[in-house]
């Protein structure tokens, strides 16, 4: 499936054994790696404690669709995820907020934003 950046999308993780899977969604922060690779950030509703550095999110800052429930967005575990697992797309940010989730990853990890 093709992803763009700010795109919330709900992708399959196999566990090590590679025979479970566990959905989880991802927000793309970027999109153009090779190999039909993504950077992707988790998303979680566990929503019972935020650390400094996880932030809430919830529909009213999607321009298209939404997620299920309120969440949080975790900016220290970036990842790179392929572009194969991605099973839907749950919808698109607005872009005034992913240009600010971008911002605060970029303070996080101290590059150009």
């Amino acid at each position: 499936m093709d992803v763009s950046v700010a795109d919330v999308v709900l992708c399959e993780f196999y566990f090590s054994d590679l025979k479970q899977t566990k959905k989880r969604p991802v927000l793309v922060i970027k999109d153009d790696l090779p190999y039909s690779d993504f950077v992707g950030l988790p998303i979680s509703s566990q929503m019972d404690f935020l650390q400094e550095d996880e932030y809430e999110i919830n529909n009213e800052m999607f321009s298209i669709g939404g997620l299920p429930k309120t969440s949080k967005l975790s900016i220290r575990k970036p990842f790179i995820v392929s572009k194969s697992v991605v099973i839907k797309r749950y919808g698109r940010f607005k872009q005034t907020d992913y240009v600010n989730f971008r911002r605060l990853f970029c303070q996080y990890f101290n590059c150009l934003g």
